[in-house]
Parts: structure tokens; sequence; C-alpha cells
């Protein structure tokens, strides 16, 4: 009973698992567009700030920060390399808990590392599953 139980649930739920990872990307790809937008439209002052933190190289690293958040927001709507584009935004999110959030403890309330920390196991879901079924990577490189 409990087996079949299970192995209809699953039937039924796995129809999901492709919508699910697309508005999971969607809404993770949201999450990353403002804070990008905001550091390229003061990239300078993103910088003195990363300095202040002791980031080393920071403007390099306000660029390539920006650079791949805004990558990430294209490439994690479109479904297009988004097992590749995870990992550089898991940089960015270890990053941030370490220099920004981390001291703050977990709650989000707080600026603490409770959202980061969401963000990288939705991109860890990514990174390990792929974009699914409505996506560009599967129909560039999935599709049978």
């Amino acid at each position: 009973m409990l087996q079949t139980i299970n192995d209809l649930s699953k039937n039924i739920l796995q129809n999901f698992q492709s919508l699910s990872l697309l508005l999971a990307r969607f809404a993770v790809a949201y999450g990353f567009y403002e804070p990008a937008m905001m550091k390229w439209k003061d990239i300078d002052g993103i910088a003195s700030w990363f300095g202040t933190m002791g980031i080393p190289f920071p403007t390099l690293n306000a660029y390539m920060a920006a650079s791949t958040e805004v990558l990430g927001v294209v490439l994690l709507t479109l479904g297009l390399f988004t097992r590749l584009i995870s990992v550089p935004l898991m940089v960015v999110m270890v990053v941030a808990i370490m220099t920004v959030h981390l001291a703050h403890g977990f709650s989000a309330g707080d600026n603490g590392f409770e959202i980061p920390l969401y963000y990288m196991l939705f991109l860890l879901i990514f990174a390990s599953h792929g974009a699914g079924k409505f996506s560009v990577d599967y129909f560039l490189f999935e599709q049978k």
C-alpha cells in the first residue's frame, strides 16, 4: 500500500520537475538582478566598499562580481549554460556570506546569511540537476 502511494505520487509529481526548475531559475535570476544593477550603477563605490572590507584587488573584484551577476541573470533566465554559471554565482554568494552577512548571524531580517545560503542551495540544485526541459540547455544539448 505505501509503495503504491509512493509510486503514484512520484509519477504525478515528477511531471512538475522541469516547471519547478524553471520557476526556481526565474526566482534566483530575479534575486540577482537588483544587486547586479546596483553594482553597475556605482561600480567605483562598490570597489571602494570592497576595499574597506579587505577584498584584494577591489576594483577588479567589483567588476567580476557585477559581471558574474549580470551574466547569471541572463543565463539563468534563458536556462543556458545553467550548470556552468551556477558555480561562479555560488562563489559570489560565498564571498558575500564571508564578507558581509556572516557577522550578522543567520536571520535575513538582521542582514544575516540566510538568503545567500538559500541562493547557494538553489544554485547547487541547478549545478547538479541542470535547467530542466524548459530551457535553452535542454533544446541545445539534451533533447533527443
